[in-house]
């Protein structure tokens, strides 16, 4: 493994130049890859593979009309490449089991008996084995049970695959019956067509990522994009304002360069007056946010987040009542007026 300096803290990763897909090829040569479920990572990991020149089959709920259309759509043919969850698993040595966190709670009672010894229970995320006491996802003794964690959606995963980009996923392995189970990760990693892959734990890839969607990457910003802007709008200024100066700024230029150099080098490659207002109120915003963010990992790593997920997608409304949640933010007058906004930026 590589040696990188991560600010300061030495880790290891395995990058493609020491993994080349060849050798991921000779790993996987005789596995026949399973994809249990057709909806978000399982388009982009399954096309990848395949792609890459690898034995991709699907497993899909026919009565799931939609993703089963779309993987014929996309070349797997019902028979051949395309079956049902249960025969999928049974034909697979490999089982990427890509249905949604709270679907594999459902689905497992049927799909446990169709592993095989000596097959390899692979999944994207730690949740289901993180959380077994409440997911019941508990495996089999003999069989590899390993995780591949793209750091991005399916879509991403998909786009910067056939841009010739990889993006970066953790890798771990739970329970090692063959002995070969972190290589056979490390080769399957590489035919998703990460960049890079850097070691964690079932515990700790779902403690971050649970962390991360409802932090920084989606709650926390959300929040603070509709606290900003309730601001700017009860003090007078007008809604296209108020948006530009919380929302389009940030997406559309220092997001950006943030990308492409760091938090300094945008800070520095801003006005003076922009510069010296972030240093002194980021250390306010930090201090602010801290016990909220304390309090939101507590309850990740205690099992409510995961309670609450859980309990909330198996509900009979849930569709109706997370339609009418993403309907009032939709609706609201900051997302109307983003929607205006952007449809008044320069075309290419």
């Amino acid at each position: 493994m590589a040696q990188i300096n991560f600010g300061g803290v030495t880790e290891k990763v395995v990058l493609r130049e020491e993994f080349p897909v060849e050798k991921a090829r000779e790993v996987l040569k005789d596995e026949v890859i399973a994809i249990i479920g057709y909806g978000v990572q399982g388009p982009a990991q399954a096309l990848n593979m395949k792609d890459n020149g690898f034995n991709v089959i699907i497993g899909q709920a026919p009565e799931f009309k939609e993703d089963w259309d779309k993987a014929v759509r996309d070349g797997f043919v019902p028979g051949e490449t395309l079956f049902p969850v249960e025969e999928a698993a049974k034909k697979g040595t490999v089982i990427q089991y890509l249905v949604s966190d709270a679907a594999q709670r459902i689905i497992w009672p049927q799909l446990e008996p169709c592993l095989n010894e000596g097959d390899a229970l692979y999944f994207s995320h730690g949740f289901s084995i993180t959380y077994k006491e409440q997911t019941g996802v508990i495996p089999p003794k003999n069989v590899d049970v390993i995780l591949v964690a793209p750091k991005g959606s399916g879509a991403s995963v998909r786009t910067n695959f056939l841009a010739g980009n990889g993006i970066n996923s953790s890798y771990a392995v739970f329970q090692d019956y063959t002995g070969k189970a972190e290589e056979r990760a490390l080769a399957l990693g590489i035919a998703i067509g990460s960049g890079y892959l850097f070691p964690t734990t079932f515990e700790n890839e779902v403690y971050s990522d649970l962390t991360g969607e409802r932090g920084v990457l989606m709650g926390a910003l959300a929040g603070i994009i509709e606290a900003q802007y309730k601001v700017l709008r009860d003090n007078g200024h007008s809604p296209s304002e108020a948006f530009n100066e919380t929302v389009e700024e940030l997406t559309q230029s220092l997001i950006r360069l943030v990308d492409q150099n760091g938090m300094d080098w945008m800070y520095a490659n801003c006005s003076a007056t922009a510069q010296r207002g972030a240093l002194d109120w980021r250390h306010k915003f930090r201090e602010a946010t801290l016990p909220v963010f304390n309090e939101l990992y507590e309850s990740v790593k205690s099992g409510v987040e995961t309670k609450r997920v859980l309990d909330s997608t198996s509900s009979t409304d849930y569709k109706t009542s997370l339609n009418a949640e993403l309907k009032e933010m939709r609706e609201s007058e900051l997302w109307q007026a983003g929607a205006a906004v952007r449809k008044l930026r320069p075309k290419k």
